[in-house]
């Protein structure tokens, strides 16, 4: 009899496994790319988030999404603390997607984000901080031109202007330590820490100097 022994011979079950692993392999790699990239993704201040992605709704009250400012629409949801608001923002909630619309956005943006709305409609809440990568200090022009300047450019409600050193010079009698006590506690018609909960102690020191000096006449508004 003759033996004939086939032509193609089927593969074995080990080598068929071969491309399922490659497949795996190559999926486990990219994914592990992509969690690297997003890892080492500078974070976006709350700012940058609301103005990227927010805004879209959040600032015209589209579809019934709680326009910024309006503090009667988000003090009902800021009643409901940020881990609740930051869950909805997570899952997505009523016309809003998950993540805002937004799937590279961090647990921690989105709260930044949350904060800074609702702070912007009525809120004193604190933006939390990343422990890897906490925020530069803000300088003292800097958290002039966002809050001080309120009162103290025009002088109002009896306020020392901003660089008039006559006006100040009084308030900073006994010393500019006790000066910046006195900004945390409140004092006469200003709230605490001028209104800014977030504000460190070196922010409103700095923030008082700037005060005392005016803008530095050599520099450009």
């Amino acid at each position: 009899m003759f033996n004939f022994a086939p032509t193609d011979t089927p593969p074995s079950h080990a080598a068929a496994k071969v491309p399922i692993l490659a497949l795996t392999l190559a999926l486990a790699l990219l994914i592990t790319a992509s969690l690297d990239a997003r890892a080492q993704r500078k974070e976006r201040s709350s700012k940058e988030v609301v103005d990227s992605v927010c805004s879209k709704c959040h600032a015209t009250g589209v579809q019934g999404a709680p326009r910024i400012g309006d503090e009667r629409a988000w003090s009902k949801r800021a009643s409901q603390g940020l881990s609740s608001l930051t869950d909805h923002a997570l899952k997505g909630i009523r016309q809003m997607p998950a993540h805002g619309g937004s799937p590279d956005l961090t647990d921690l943006e989105i709260k930044r984000a949350i904060t800074y709305m609702v702070n912007r409609s009525g809120g004193k809440w604190v933006e939390p901080i990343s422990r890897k990568s906490p925020p530069a200090p803000r300088t003292g022009e800097e958290v002039v031109k966002a809050q001080c300047i309120k009162c103290h450019e025009s002088g109002k409600g009896g306020a020392p202007r901003i660089g008039d050193r006559d006006a100040w010079i009084p308030r900073l009698k006994d010393g500019l330590d006790s000066t910046v006590r006195s900004a945390m506690k409140g004092h006469g018609g200003m709230p605490a820490r001028g209104g800014m909960a977030d504000l460190t102690d070196s922010e409103l020191r700095s923030a008082v100097i700037y005060l005392f000096r005016g803008p530095d006449p050599g520099k450009r508004p």
